[in-house]
């Protein structure tokens, strides 16, 4: 079982932000037109200018040779996330060394990827990307495309804690009020993993394993041939995940 390292103590709230040291937003893109099927996921620098999107809606469709009525319908996919994702921007969440366990299970072309471990998000100098690389590296996986996709599944799955997290900071501000906060409710599933996650781990709860429970986190790699396609598709064959920021100095990883 591995987990991030704990990071130094971190103030109680700062403005929302991705917890992690790239404040890079989760994308994911679906798309069905005229019959062709485009699924994409990889991260987005929230800062970049609304042209970057524009050119890289039509660089995909070119490079790929999608139809043209793919461009705008890409473009409504990334703005819509990324104004969600702006739109918790100057609240304020809770950061601490606050431990959780974040669970993937993928799909990359022939390679199934199934593993869960435990993440500190107070800790603002962690890096899935980085973490993703040496999960691959110890692994023995070859896949270009398996590392990015675990990255944004991670990043999928602290974006929605951060949010809830801002959440809760509007919940206890209204009630210092006097008044009723209003509800949180979205029809996203991981949204609501995140919720029990976030409440199920408080500021006193334990992540100590037993050592006899230590294959509950072993890691399962399986490699599935052409013709034993399973119910889940891969990740589109062309997908191109990419990391719109500088890579920085590697997350320390450490063995329970």
């Amino acid at each position: 079982m591995k987990t991030v390292s704990l990071g130094a103590s971190r103030p109680s709230t700062v403005n929302f932000r991705m917890p992690t040291r790239d404040n890079l937003v989760p994308i994911r893109v679906d798309l069905e037109v005229d019959g062709q099927r485009y699924r994409d996921a990889f991260t987005w620098n929230p800062r970049d200018p609304d042209s970057e999107i524009i050119s890289f809606a039509k660089r995909t469709a070119k490079d790929l040779k999608l139809p043209a009525n793919f461009v705008p319908q890409m473009l409504q996919s990334i703005q819509g996330q990324l104004a969600e994702f702006r739109s918790y921007e100057g609240q304020e969440m809770q950061i601490k060394e606050k431990i959780v366990p974040l669970k993937i299970d993928l799909r990359v072309n022939n390679t199934v990827i199934r593993d869960q471990f435990l993440w500190d998000i107070g800790n603002l100098d962690s890096d899935p990307e980085e973490f993703a690389r040496t999960l691959c590296d110890d692994l023995n996986i070859t896949d270009p495309e398996v590392g990015p996709a675990i990255a944004v599944s991670i990043r999928e799955q602290l974006y929605e804690i951060a949010s809830q997290s801002v959440s809760v900071m509007r919940e206890k501000q209204l009630s210092k009020k006097g008044r009723r906060a209003p509800e949180f409710s979205s029809n996203s599933k991981a949204v609501n993993n995140a919720v029990d996650l976030f409440k199920y781990f408080g500021s006193k709860g334990s992540v100590i394993r037993k050592r006899k429970e230590w294959y509950l986190y072993e890691p399962v790699v399986d490699v599935v041939a052409n013709e034993e396609d399973g119910k889940e598709e891969p990740l589109n064959n062309s997908s191109r995940p990419k990391k719109r920021a500088e890579e920085e100095k590697v997350a320390s990883l450490q063995s329970l």
